[in-house]
């Protein structure tokens, strides 16, 4: 049996499914922030962005780049892989 804390994967991976069920391409700061209504308290986008890309790894969110503009780097956004 594992001890102390729980990890925060279990709490946030499942809020950011909850989240991206809305079918409606979403970046990585819109989704930390209704993680953080969701689990009220501040979550940082750089762990919503972590727990993002493991689950692109895992296969159940697909990430979409859309495209450059002069000079800028492309928007990545999230939704739900059907």
């Amino acid at each position: 049996m594992k001890r102390g804390r729980p990890s925060l994967r279990h709490k946030i991976q499942p809020i950011i499914l909850e989240v991206l069920q809305s079918n409606i391409p979403m970046s990585v700061n819109s989704i930390s922030k209704q993680v953080s209504i969701r689990m009220k308290r501040t979550i940082s986008w750089n762990t919503v962005e972590k727990y993002l890309n493991e689950l692109v790894m895992l296969d159940k969110v697909k990430s979409i780049t859309l495209p450059k503009l002069k000079g800028k780097k492309g928007l990545t956004v999230y939704t739900i892989k059907k």
